[in-house]
């Protein structure tokens, strides 16, 4: 799934008239992947928790498309042009595995304590 430059600036100031200038700081950034076959999100997932982020979710959904997701996160801090370079590299990761769709990313505030 392509993200433009252009759709992240407008993210990324939707966000800051949420939640100001602790955009510029580290975020909870979640990342998003859907594929039929849960053995090979938990491949991916292997992988990512090796590069630092964490598992949230694993499991089958119950979309009509039977696709199992995966979703996982990890502590970043990211402006426009280096969250279009992750998603290009979670897109790769993607495709290197063989998982049929890395499906975008949310964001929130890091939880405190």
């Amino acid at each position: 799934m392509p993200f433009s430059l252009t759709g992240l600036r407008d993210l990324f100031l939707g966000m800051r008239s949420t939640w100001g200038n602790k955009v510029d700081g580290p975020m909870l950034w979640g990342y998003f992947f859907l594929d039929p076959s849960k053995e090979k999100l938990g491949r991916l997932a292997d992988h990512l928790v090796a590069q630092g982020y964490r598992v949230v979710r694993l499991e089958d959904t119950d979309s009509e498309d039977g696709d199992a997701i995966l979703h996982v996160e990890k502590v970043e801090v990211h402006t426009p042009l280096t969250l279009s370079k992750r998603n290009e590299e979670l897109e790769a990761l993607a495709n290197r595995f063989g998982v049929e769709s890395y499906d975008g990313m949310d964001c929130g505030l890091v939880p405190e304590g």
